[in-house]
């Protein structure tokens, strides 16, 4: 299945928090900033900042910014599958 590109930008931004890049409590880079680097209207950024948001990888201050929360949560592979 093909990926949409909202998704390939979150995904490319979990790896950088995951990974220590942007550490917990950095900003991430503004919204116009991502667009402009990964090459997509703001529309498609916003959508995978909310992705993140949802999954609880980063916070929205107002006239702030995107922020990596203290506490990112852990990435469980297994999670779809039953518990024993």
């Amino acid at each position: 299945m093909a990926e949409y590109e909202w998704q390939r930008i979150a995904r490319a931004i979990e790896e950088e928090i995951r990974s220590g890049r942007i550490p917990p409590g950095g900003a991430l880079a503004s919204i116009t900033r991502l667009a402009g680097i990964h090459g997509v209207a703001d529309r498609t950024v916003r959508r995978a900042l909310q992705d993140l948001r949802e999954r609880g990888l980063i916070e929205t201050l107002p006239h702030k910014g995107p922020f990596v929360v203290e506490q990112p949560p852990v990435d469980d592979p297994g999670d779809d599958e039953p518990d024993d």
